[in-house]
C-alpha cells in the first residue's frame, strides 16, 4: 500500500469537534439512529478531504462496524472462505491506489479518515469502496453474476427541468444502513449530496452546479486491476463544475469496472457504457436523444469477457428469457415511450416504483428470503430548483424526500 499523507487543518477540526455537522441523526445513546428512520439520516461532513472522512467515521462508528461485519459474514456465506483472507488476496491483486491518486486526488485520504474515525482496519475499508471491483473479482473466480439497478435521464424542456434518476438496488444485509452524505462546498469543489451507506465515499449523487450522476454495473464488460474504481469514479465526476469538465474526465479516465453510468449535466443527460478499453456514448433511441435509462447488460460495448460472450449474443439477438435485466429494461421502454416532454418527475416515480414483472421488478421489496433489494430510490433535479429526493428503501413502500442546495 501507498503511504498517505495527512491533511489536517485545526480550526476547522476543533470547530466540527465542539459542534458536531450531524443532520436528522439522534446523538443519544441506545439503539442504533439508522434503525427504523422513515427518512434517509443526512451526514453533514466539512473540510479537506481527511476531515470529512474522519467526521464520517466518527459519527458513524457503531454503524460502520456493524454493517463491516455484516459484509465479511456474507462474504463467508456466499464464497466459503475466510472474509480477512479473501479481502487480503484481492488487495494483493489488484493495485487502484495509483489511479486513485492521479484521478481523485486526497480521496485516499478520506478513506484514512473514515478508517481513523470508525477504528476499522485501513484495509477493511478501502476493500470496502471497491463495491463493484470486489463483485468482479468474485465474478472471475466464480463466474456468476447478480443483476441490480434501474437508471433513467431525461434533458430539460419547457415543461419540465433536467432529471436523472435510480432505483440502488443492494444485497439485503445493507438494510437500514442508508445515509444521506452532505459534503459542503469548499473553493476547489462544488457542495454535493450523496447516496451511501455508512462507512462508503458513494454510491450515486448531485453537486449543486446541477451534474447528477448514476451507476449501474455492467458485469459481462471487461474489467482493470489497475483502473479508477467506480466509487472514486462517481466523486471525480461530482467534484467538476461544467460539462467540459465531466466529459473529459469520463473519456479520459481509465475504468477498472463494466459500468453503466448516467450523467445530468444541467440541462443536458448523457449515458455511457464504460469498460476497461472503452466508453461508448449509449442512445436508447436516437430519435429521442434527451432520454435514456438503462439496467444491468451492455447494448453497444462490445469489450466484454471471454466468459459472457455467448450469452451477450442471445441477449442482443432477443433470444434471452426470464434474464432480470432484460425484463426491467423491457419496463422503463415501455413506460418511458412517450414524448420527452411528458417524461415528468412523476412519471420517472411511477416509474422507478413499478413491479410490472413480479419475478423481475424495477422496484425490490424487501424480503428476508430474497438476496437483494432496493436499497433506496433516487431523484435529482438538475435545472430549475435544483435538489435531492431520496428514499428510505423501495419507493412503492417510502416517500421520497426532497433536500436542496445550500449554494
Amino acid at each position: 500500500m501507498n503511504s498517505l499523507k495527512r491533511c489536517f487543518a485545526i480550526p476547522v477540526f476543533l470547530m466540527w469537534m465542539f459542534f458536531p455537522v450531524m443532520d436528522g441523526l439522534s446523538q443519544s445513546s441506545g439503539s442504533s439512529p439508522l434503525k427504523g428512520e422513515k427518512e434517509v439520516p443526512v451526514i453533514q461532513v466539512a473540510g479537506n478531504p481527511y476531515e470529512r472522512g474522519l467526521q464520517h467515521g466518527m459519527q458513524l462508528k457503531k454503524e460502520i462496524g456493524e454493517l463491516y461485519k455484516a459484509w465479511k459474514d456474507n462474504l463467508v456465506a456466499s464464497t466459503k472462505r475466510d472474509a480477512d483472507s479473501l479481502i487480503t488476496e484481492f488487495l494483493a491483486e489488484t493495485d487502484f491506489i495509483p489511479a486513485i491518486n492521479k484521478w481523485t486526488p486526497g480521496l485516499m485520504d478520506e478513506v484514512r479518515g473514515i478508517s481513523e474515525g470508525s477504528g476499522q482496519t485501513f484495509n477493511d475499508v478501502f476493500a470496502f469502496q471497491l463495491l463493484d471491483e470486489f463483485w468482479v473479482y468474485l465474478d472471475r473466480l466464480e463466474k456468476e453474476n447478480s443483476d441490480h439497478c434501474s437508471c433513467i435521464g431525461v434533458s430539460s424542456t419547457a415543461n419540465h427541468p433536467a432529471i436523472v434518476a435510480q432505483n440502488m438496488d443492494l444485497e439485503n444485509y445493507w438494510h437500514g444502513y442508508q445515509i444521506l452524505l452532505h459534503i459542503s462546498g469548499t473553493e476547489t469543489e462544488p457542495e454535493q449530496y450523496i447516496l451511501t451507506t455508512t462507512g462508503l465515499v458513494a454510491l450515486t449523487g448531485m453537486n449543486a452546479m446541477g451534474i447528477g450522476i448514476n451507476a449501474n454495473t455492467l458485469m459481462p464488460l471487461q474489467a482493470s486491476g489497475k483502473g479508477l474504481p467506480v466509487a472514486f469514479f462517481i466523486r471525480g465526476i461530482l467534484s467538476k463544475r461544467n460539462s467540459g469538465e465531466v466529459l473529459a474526465f469520463v473519456k479520459s479516465a481509465e475504468h477498472a469496472s463494466g459500468q453503466n453510468y448516467i450523467i445530468g449535466i444541467q440541462d443536458s443527460v448523457y449515458d455511457f457504457e464504460a469498460s476497461a478499453n472503452q466508453v461508448v456514448r449509449f442512445y436508447p433511441d436516437q430519435k429521442k436523444s434527451g432520454l435514456v435509462y438503462h439496467t444491468n447488460h451492455p447494448l453497444v460495448n462490445p469489450n466484454v469477457k471471454p466468459w459472457y460472450r455467448e450469452s451477450q449474443k442471445e441477449i442482443l439477438a432477443g433470444k434471452a428469457k426470464n434474464v432480470n435485466s432484460v425484463e426491467r429494461y423491457k419496463a422503463l421502454k415501455k413506460r418511458l415511450d412517450k414524448p420527452i416532454d411528458q417524461i415528468t418527475a412523476d412519471l420517472i416515480k411511477t416509474t422507478l416504483r413499478s413491479r410490472d414483472d413480479q419475478k423481475n421488478p424495477v422496484c425490490r421489496a424487501y424480503n428476508e428470503s430474497a438476496w437483494a433489494f432496493t436499497f433506496s430510490s433516487v431523484v435529482y433535479t438538475l435545472t430549475g430548483k435544483r435538489s435531492v429526493q431520496v428514499t428510505y428503501g423501495p419507493p412503492n413502500k417510502s416517500e421520497y424526500k426532497e433536500h436542496f442546495f445550500k449554494e
